[in-house]
């Protein structure tokens, strides 16, 4: 049966706050004194990604916001600009997404693909009209194919260790009959 309790879709909910901060503080941890020679993945977006395709009750609005302003400001990129970028994405995925059960993972992934580059060169597009400095385009390409390659590890991990999994056909005709 799926999860559908309010008690816990709160539960999620803190769930994924929790993990995106233990995914902020892995990136904020010093492992290694040298510069990176490649951008790491943008593991937070994908969370939001996933968890907003897979189970959208479980990532309101605002607290994609707030999950992303916070890794804005903790990861010292502008503040809001990517928040409002992944926040539109997540929101544009969670209305214009058939039912997930109908959509093979190949079809999901390429529709984050494709979301996630437009939302990249959105970001890359409004920082150059603000004027403000940014890095190369190589390594933001980097980065934005590593999000990608990185993506089916972060829907394996939510689904197997989180339980963030699709509803089942019944489970969406059981809520919608409580409805």
């Amino acid at each position: 049966m799926a999860k559908t309790s309010p008690t816990a879709i709160w539960l999620m909910r803190l769930g994924f706050a929790g993990v995106a901060l233990l995914v902020v503080f892995f990136h904020l941890l010093p492992l290694n004194t040298l510069p990176v020679r490649w951008p790491p993945p943008d593991f937070l977006a994908a969370l939001c990604l996933a968890w907003a395709l897979r189970r959208p009750e479980f990532v309101p609005a605002l607290l994609i916001a707030a999950v992303m302003l916070m890794g804005d400001l903790l990861l010292q990129r502008p503040p809001g600009l990517w928040a409002l970028l992944v926040l539109l994405a997540c929101e544009f995925l969670k209305v214009r997404m058939p039912p997930q059960h109908e959509t093979p993972f190949l079809g999901e992934w390429t529709t984050v693909a494709i979301t996630l580059t437009i939302i990249t060169l959105m970001n890359r597009m409004i920082l150059g009209v603000l004027g403000v400095e940014q890095a190369n385009l190589a390594p933001i390409l980097v980065q934005g194919i590593m999000t990608l390659i990185a993506y089916p590890f972060v829907v394996l991990i939510s689904q197997s260790l989180l339980g963030v999994r699709r509803l089942t056909p019944a489970e969406i005709e059981a809520m919608g009959a409580r409805s």
